[in-house]
């Protein structure tokens, strides 16, 4: 990053609180207009190849005794509606907010008895990028249960706190400044509307995890260890931020 966009970095003020409902605006509205053309033509999206490779993998067995996701859930455009929409959600097993990857990793090793999918591997995105397409045009509309309470608090202070070396805190780009400009580039409001989504600058498919470490990097912090609890806690605060906001996955962004 060029030494005025540090400074620039630097010099935002702390952020003053969550956006107002009427003012939540999609990555989707900050982008070209050839960029948007490609995400509403589901023959131009290349995340659509992720959800074809997600369909066959719901429809497959992992091994010959053990059931296709199909088999127990059905077509995934009548039961999986709205599902992506209430993610994260509290599981009891584990005692904590899980997201929908996890959720699909925990069927895999309780119901099929399969090992669970690597995370950011082309199996697993593909299966969260399939079951979440399942929700497009469904408002996001995370569950009223008081178990997540905690969580979701946690992750808003991560959002609201400084870190790494430009002692920067997410709130100040996307809370205070977004639709201004960061060498070049405009500042979207951070809605987790569209993941997995196609990102041009990744040539592929990617998780809101894996933004979240870029972004962790760019102000010069330390990412999470992977699988950490505060991506999802992160994610449980984004959610609820952007409630209301219609899912888009799989989205395209720069």
């Amino acid at each position: 990053m060029k030494t005025w966009a540090l400074a620039l970095l630097v010099a935002l003020p702390a952020a003053a609180g969550e956006i107002a409902p009427a003012d939540r605006r999609s990555g989707f509205d900050f982008m070209s207009r050839e960029n948007q053309a490609m995400q509403q033509d589901d023959g131009a999206n290349p995340g659509m190849l992720w959800v074809q490779d997600g369909a066959a993998l719901w429809r497959d067995r992992p091994a010959p005794s053990a059931p296709a996701c199909a088999e127990c859930h059905g077509e995934a455009a009548e039961t999986m509606r709205g599902v992506a929409a209430r993610y994260p959600a509290f599981d009891a097993a584990s005692g904590g907010p899980v997201d929908l990857a996890e959720r699909i990793n925990i069927c895999r090793t309780e119901r099929q008895q399969a090992s669970p999918l690597p995370a950011e591997s082309q199996p697993l995105l593909g299966l969260t990028a399939f079951v979440a397409h399942q929700s497009r045009e469904q408002p996001i509309a995370p569950p009223e249960d008081p178990r997540l309470a905690p969580y979701r608090a946690r992750g808003e202070a991560l959002y609201r706190q400084r870190m790494g070396q430009l002692d920067f805190a997410c709130a100040q780009c996307h809370d205070d400044n977004w639709g201004k400009r960061l060498a070049g580039s405009v500042i979207p409001q951070a809605h987790p509307t569209g993941y997995p989504l196609y990102r041009l600058e990744w040539q592929g498919l990617g998780s809101l995890q894996r933004r979240i470490r870029g972004c962790l990097t760019g102000v010069r912090a330390e990412p999470f260890p992977p699988g950490a609890a505060e991506y999802v806690e992160l994610e449980l605060y984004l959610m609820w931020r952007a409630r209301g906001l219609p899912l888009e996955t799989p989205a395209i962004r720069p």
